[in-house]
């Protein structure tokens, strides 16, 4: 009986971990609210799916703005620096893009929100398994 709630409690540990939620968090910039989620926890070298829910000071979501990606990696000795480039694409009430991670470490990430003329940019970091 009791290695049968051993072997369970594994069991539920390890789907846990293997159906882990996506990395999120939220930020503030300007006159905006993101809630940012990545559908990798911790994002990995490869393909992660970015999707930005953007609302304004009134908690109203954003649907109208222009959202563009840069994702650096900071120079290291004997390498040149990583710069990249995506555009996020309205989908159902936010933006989405792919981001195509190089390789792991911690890696800068900026969106640029441009509405109505004026461009909003909003920083994080992650750091990529």
């Amino acid at each position: 009986m009791k290695k049968a709630f051993i072997l369970s409690l594994t069991l539920c540990l390890a789907a846990g971990v293997a159906f882990a939620k996506s990395y999120e968090l939220q930020k503030k910039s300007g006159d905006y609210t993101l809630d940012i989620r990545i559908d990798k926890n911790p994002p990995v070298v490869g393909d992660n799916i970015m999707e930005l829910t953007i609302k304004d000071t009134g908690g109203k979501a954003v649907t109208d703005a222009k959202v563009a990606i840069t994702y650096t990696m900071p120079p290291m000795a004997g390498m040149a620096p990583m710069n990249y480039k995506a555009d996020a694409v309205p989908k159902e009430g936010s933006y989405q893009t792919t981001l195509k991670f190089s390789m792991s470490g911690s890696w800068n990430v900026e969106a640029k929100i441009t509405r109505a003329g004026k461009t909003t940019p909003v920083k994080f970091n992650v750091d990529v398994k």
